[in-house]
């Protein structure tokens, strides 16, 4: 049985209810014969040919410097859902291919152009990759489907533990089962490099209970406690799915690396429906094993944690070795700042932070709100140790010209505190 970590304690106030407020692909689901490899916890040695990567080594490396904490000119900036459907080129393409989100998914010329599309837009500091948080649970035999209008969701999610042991397999062949995945990263590494880009490109996945609120529940509006009944009524079949979405997670971050990716970040999507006591319990340990490998396996690749609405882990995701801790809107900054400065001994030993502008304002607000918002957010959380972002994903009705804006603001605003 997993021990149960227990919640780092402040001095520091919780400044608001953020709770009340509250980073495969196919058309139909389809199966595939599963291929399980032993072993799947030792480190892997990817097929891929390292020295023939592309775009090893960006020119603009300021994400990757300030996510390890080391002094950049300006703040680097990328957004949540930067590529998608915001973008008119993107909703152009789609129609063009006649393909859906998840059907584009599947094809690793898609997911390039996908990619590429922001970073040729705007002037962001790194591109990440464009795919799904649910391609892990695909790979391990969960149906994903997107019925239209209502979001990506698994039509027959797991009911009792008796469905784990018949149709989750214990573990998989990661670079079989997500190879698309992996060639996408090369992929898309080679048109930084063809483009001459000179940026980073970001890997990630979900983290494990994300992946498990998923396969239990089958949705994110509905059957919103399934999650949270299987922790409560099945704990030990709930340590055994979320230990086995661990290993293949490790694994799959490990082969992103491998295959390219310059940082790679754990969403942890869901703790809006885990209760604090539970997340200790049973999502934080995941986080860890998934941040201690990796360092183990690549300690010089930045990693990045965002456990969204849990506001009170960010100096726990700090402590077990995450190098960026991602904040979501309803943080406060300050607070934020001073928590993970006092949980680390001082500033100089704590992670970096990422985030955590209002998307909204790219709808609503205006040019000088915009730059006013931007202004203020590099004051509260200084310009260094820090990666400019937001606190969630473009929703899709963002005005492209104030995306473009805010990301300018960033790095000119940033330019000149800095100088």
């Amino acid at each position: 049985m997993m021990a149960t970590i227990q919640k780092t304690t402040t001095t520091t106030a919780m400044p608001r209810d953020w709770k009340s407020s509250t980073a495969s692909r196919y058309g139909k689901s389809r199966r595939r014969v599963l291929c399980v490899r032993a072993g799947a916890s030792s480190p892997l040695k990817s097929k891929t040919d390292a020295s023939a990567l592309k775009n090893r080594y960006p020119q603009n490396d300021s994400m990757i410097k300030a996510a390890k904490g080391e002094k950049v000119s300006k703040t680097p900036i990328w957004l949540f859902r930067q590529a998608g459907r915001h973008l008119p080129e993107y909703n152009q393409y789609k129609k063009d291919t006649g393909k859906n989100f998840l059907q584009l998914l599947e094809d690793p010329e898609d997911v390039c152009e996908v990619t590429m599309q922001p970073v040729r837009r705007y002037k962001l500091d790194a591109a990440i990759l464009f795919s799904d948080i649910l391609v892990i649970a695909e790979a391990m035999n969960v149906d994903v489907e997107m019925p239209g209008g209502k979001g990506i969701v698994v039509p027959r999610p797991l009911q009792t533990p008796e469905d784990l042991e018949t149709k989750v397999p214990k573990t998989i062949d990661v670079e079989e089962r997500l190879a698309h995945v992996l060639k996408s990263v090369r992929r898309i590494n080679e048109q930084i490099e063809a483009e001459n880009l000179q940026i980073p490109l970001i890997g990630f996945s979900a983290a494990p209970w994300t992946l498990m609120y998923y396969m239990v529940g089958g949705s994110s509006r509905k059957n919103t406690d399934s999650g949270m009944n299987w922790l409560k009524n099945h704990p030990e079949a709930s340590r055994e799915l979320l230990g086995r979405l661990t290993t293949v997670v490790i694994d799959y971050l490990d082969l992103q690396i491998q295959n390219g990716a310059h940082m790679v970040q754990v969403f942890e999507a869901m703790c809006e429906h885990i209760e604090e006591k539970e997340f200790y319990e049973f999502a934080l340990p995941e986080m860890e094993k998934i941040a201690k490998e990796l360092k183990k396996r690549h300690p010089d690749v930045p990693l990045l944690g965002f456990a969204r609405d849990a506001p009170y882990a960010i100096s726990d995701l700090q402590r077990v070795g995450y190098d960026c801790i991602t904040l979501d809107t309803v943080m406060d900054r300050k607070y934020a700042r001073n928590t993970l400065a006092g949980a680390a001994g001082g500033e100089a030993n704590m992670s970096s932070v990422q985030g955590n502008f209002d998307p909204n304002l790219l709808v609503d607000g205006s040019f000088e709100e915009i730059e006013n918002e931007a202004k203020k957010m590099l004051e509260d959380f200084g310009p260094q140790k820090y990666i400019a972002n937001l606190g969630a994903g473009l929703g899709g009705k963002e005005d492209c010209a104030k995306v473009d804006y805010f990301v300018n603001a960033i790095h000119r605003l940033s330019e000149e505190m800095i100088n």
